[in-house]
């Protein structure tokens, strides 16, 4: 599996780029902005990009996604949970001062536990509301664990459950009932912010270890 990660959009939200090595296949977590660096970074790869994947629906999640739709003929995906956050980016962008395009249909609605391939890789849903109704994290097993978790999990914190549909025992639950469920070697790539691990996390984090 192939990885890119790096900071996009407004918020500086953690996007991802997974691809086969074999088939070039691939897929974009979290598109939340900087369409055309994303577009200039498969073309220069040779990627061809698959699906959009969407941790949740939150603006500086998405932002990117009408874009490179619009240039790679990508699927949208989202959990279904999140479709009247998706549907609202105008009442969003209001509440934080800035103006957005409607977004595009979703092309596919995750599931639990649902295993999206991509080329000879796949990434499996898991799906862990809270910070949304419908927020989900991508966990990969191939030569390394990695999960992106989105909003749900960060280092030495979780994601903020005071916006539209939050809820902090939905998000406590996630996080302890599938997160802590994964080995311990598993790398974390949260939504923003620096990596971390699910064993530094199970450990250290203030909100939900012990």
């Amino acid at each position: 599996m192939l990885l890119a990660s790096f900071p996009v959009g407004q918020l500086q939200c953690n996007c991802s780029i997974i691809a086969c090595p074999e088939t070039k296949e691939a897929a974009v977590i979290d598109a939340g902005g900087d369409a055309e660096r994303i577009l200039e970074l498969c073309a220069s790869k040779g990627y061809q990009i698959k699906y959009l994947l969407h941790t949740h629906a939150h603006f500086d999640h998405v932002l990117g996604s009408r874009a490179i739709k619009e240039k790679s003929g990508a699927k949208i995906c989202l959990h279904k949970g999140d479709q009247w956050l998706y549907d609202n980016l105008a009442m969003q962008g209001q509440v934080f001062g800035f103006q957005f395009e409607d977004a595009l249909p979703v092309d596919h609605y995750i599931e639990d536990e649902e295993e999206i391939q991509i080329g000879k890789v796949k990434a499996r849903v898991l799906f862990t509301p809270g910070h949304t109704p419908g927020s989900s994290c991508f966990s990969m097993q191939e030569k390394e664990n990695i999960l992106f978790a989105g909003d749900t999990l960060f280092r030495g914190s979780i994601g903020r459950t005071d916006l539209w549909g939050g809820d902090f025992q939905q998000i406590i639950s996630s996080i302890k009932n599938r997160l802590f469920s994964l080995d311990d070697s598993t790398e974390v790539i949260p939504g923003h912010g620096p990596r971390t691990s699910i064993w530094s996390e199970r450990r250290e984090n203030p909100f939900v270890s012990g």
